[in-house]
């Protein structure tokens, strides 16, 4: 039978869960410095651990800046080979080639003179804000430039991007220290990791995950139209954040608290139109390119269908039709999940699964999509060894598609298997936090964050980050079908 667990009207706050104590990879490491924190220990406020949260994201980043530093040249006569030294970065070379730097703004460009810009309207507006501090910072922009003034500019846009994405990165590493209530030494495992530094500048990427993060910390602290506002905000920067709805749902439905889903989508609805509907009104044409170029683009970097075409040398017949099918099949599979868990999931454990099988079967996968995975990895299992098996896995791809871009990892005559082991082995580490997930939601007792006390209500650890879910009880109809499920079963 599920299990139903009331939560008292006025909580206290609970305490902290220490890595020494609750991860064993933690207390493995723990000897070198002494060994666990002990019982009569001073337990560190979160402020203190925001700020060791922060001290390391700042050094993780500069550590990103150092990775991009071969790439940086200032002199058009020069050049660098990018995927030699692993540095490439979307973020300058589109600045020239989407009209940026003759002044245009994204989504009003010349269409004969240049290609519309593939991204949603948010980011495109990002975009045009940087472009803004570019020109407000003294780089020379318009038509009728020389190269090397466009290179300078180029470069300026750059420093300017690499500002404003540390921003969001450490918004991100921040609420991750507030989202999971009780759990605030999780973020480390974000704002530490070495997918971060490889794939922070490749493109915008950090923009719309921070403010997923931010959506997902205000669903947590049971403030559902605000998380909806951010949510959508997210998605009018990022498609994915939308997959997050579906684990908001099937929880909702679950626990019969369809009112802040209601809550939730109302400001999801209202934050992306809008944002959207003013370029939709004005440039039509140019609001569909994202839609259009991901529905006509075939098996693409990174992704399994790539691998297809790169073995076979075809490309897969109704490859639309065929990733919907499939896409709906796994939705479908943890919507089953879900309903036949003997406790309800937590949120994190559902969105990274449902984000998860999206990127399995996307059309494409470039490298810093690991930046959307990585913070619900954190929420959904937040043990040091499944961060260690999520990380080589990222970063040997990040590796792998260098050298396949660069023609370093071709195999005489065979293709580039490496690359193609490359891609299968990123995707079974995805997998196997995936399956741990699985098993955490099937047996609950295994379940690495619900194997704490929670002073507040006196019982185990629901969902720190499951806001009104949080120790919420199953809905009567839920309790009844479950019960005949039982009987009859």
């Amino acid at each position: 039978m599920p299990i139903n667990l009331q939560v008292p009207s006025r909580p206290t706050k609970p305490a902290m869960t220490l890595p020494s104590w609750s991860d064993p990879l933690a207390r493995l490491a723990s000897r070198a410095v002494g060994g666990q924190r002990g019982t009569r220990g001073t337990t560190p406020r979160e402020r203190v651990v925001t700020a060791v949260v922060i001290v390391t994201a700042t050094l993780t980043w500069l550590l990103c800046l150092v990775q991009k530093v071969p790439c940086r040249y200032d002199k058009v006569d020069k050049s660098v080979d990018w995927f030699a030294w692993m540095c490439y970065s979307d973020i300058p070379l589109l600045y020239r080639l989407r009209g940026l730097a003759d002044g245009y703004t994204p989504f009003f460009v010349p269409a004969d003179q240049y290609q519309v810009l593939e991204y949603p309207v948010l980011t495109g507006l990002l975009l045009e804000v940087q472009r803004w501090l570019t020109v407000l910072t003294g780089a020379p922009v318009g038509p009728g430039l020389t190269e090397q003034q466009v290179l300078d500019a180029s470069i300026r846009f750059f420093d300017i991007n690499s500002v404003v994405m540390f921003v969001c990165f450490l918004v991100l590493v921040i609420v991750q220290v507030h989202t999971p209530t009780g759990r605030p030494w999780d973020a480390i495992m974000v704002a530490a990791s070495p997918a971060v530094i490889l794939t922070g500048l490749i493109n915008w990427d950090m923009f719309p995950v921070a403010l997923t993060a931010v959506g997902c910390f205000f669903w947590a602290r049971r403030m559902p139209v605000a998380a909806g506002v951010f949510l959508g905000l997210a998605t009018a920067a990022k498609l994915y954040p939308l997959l997050l709805l579906g684990p908001l749902l099937l929880l909702c439905l679950r626990a019969g608290k369809l009112d802040a889903l209601v809550r939730t989508v109302a400001g999801f609805v209202v934050a992306w139109t809008v944002t959207n509907v003013p370029i939709m009104m004005l440039a039509p044409d140019q609001w569909a390119v994202f839609w259009t170029f991901n529905s006509d683009r075939g098996g693409d970097l990174g992704s399994i269908w790539y691998v297809f075409r790169l073995i076979t040398g075809n490309e897969v017949a109704g490859l639309n039709a065929i990733n919907l099918i499939l896409l709906l099949a796994g939705f479908a599979a943890i919507a089953a999940l879900t309903a036949l868990a003997p406790t309800r999931p937590r949120f994190g454990q559902l969105a990274y699964l449902v984000v998860f099988w999206f990127l399995v079967l996307n059309k494409v996968y470039s490298p810093q999509y690991v930046l959307w995975l990585l913070p619900l990895m954190v929420l959904a299992r937040p043990r040091w060894r499944d961060w260690i098996v999520f990380n080589v896995g990222e970063v040997l791809y990040v590796l792998a598609i260098w050298g396949h871009l660069g023609q370093f990892t071709l195999a005489g005559g065979g293709g580039d298997r490496l690359y193609w082991l490359a891609v299968f082995f990123r995707i079974g580490c995805e997998a196997w936090i995936a399956a741990r997930i699985v098993l955490d939601i099937w047996f609950p007792d295994r379940d690495p964050v619900r194997q704490g006390w929670d002073p507040r209500f006196q019982r185990t650890i629901d969902d720190p980050a499951g806001g009104l879910l949080d120790g919420a009880a199953d809905a009567p109809w839920f309790r009844e079908w479950w019960n005949r499920r039982a009987l009859t079963g």
